[in-house]
């Protein structure tokens, strides 16, 4: 119930911000992993209040604004359906770590019918560290992304938020993610052209 009436709060925000003209809203932190049973005992019932509350929270937009959301540290195979239950044209997972949870929850997801079926952004660099990811590192990860997600489903980000970091920190690191996602991206259009 309290999740449901903080969710009906939520969705009033959302809507006024598509009312404003925002074309997309993203809607952080869907109570997946945190409060999840360790044991099965319980596990579906708490997902399937959880997924319920997110989309009251989200659904009230007409369907060209984009939902995005943002889950951390939900390193568990066990929590993918209810990710993609969320319904959210786009999740950012938090994969700097270990992005191979990420690509191995979402190997062969097109061809089984499983796995997430809407847009990824598995975090390519840890935002919050001072450290500057270079172009090849970034292109690697991507590349890495781009053989198990589709490139018209992949979305290139940064892990987590960028409120911890100076301006003169973040600037080179998303210069050299753009530049990173560029280069994948033409690869997979000569891949795709070629066929």
């Amino acid at each position: 119930e309290t999740a449901d009436q903080l969710a009906l709060a939520l969705r009033d925000e959302v809507i006024d911000l598509e009312r404003a003209g925002i074309g997309i809203i993203q809607v952080d932190e869907p109570a997946i992993r945190e409060l999840l049973p360790l044991r099965d005992v319980g596990r579906d019932e708490y997902l399937r209040w959880a997924v319920g509350a997110f989309r009251l929270a989200t659904s009230g937009v007409k369907p060209e604004t984009q939902i995005h959301t943002h889950i951390s540290y939900s390193a568990q195979h066990l929590v993918v359906d209810a990710i993609e239950e969320l319904d959210a044209d786009v999740t950012a997972l938090v994969a700097t770590r270990s992005i191979d949870w990420v690509l191995d929850a979402l190997t062969g997801d097109v061809s089984e019918g499983a796995g997430l079926t809407h847009g990824v952004g598995p975090g390519v660099y840890e935002s919050r560290s001072a450290r500057i990811p270079d172009i090849d590192e970034l292109d690697e990860l991507l590349s890495r992304a781009v053989a198990t997600i589709a490139p018209d489903r992949l979305w290139a980000n940064p892990d987590g938020g960028l409120k911890t970091r100076h301006y003169w920190q973040l600037e080179p690191s998303l210069r050299n993610l753009v530049a990173a996602a560029r280069r994948v991206r033409r690869r997979a259009q000569a891949a795709a052209e070629g066929a």
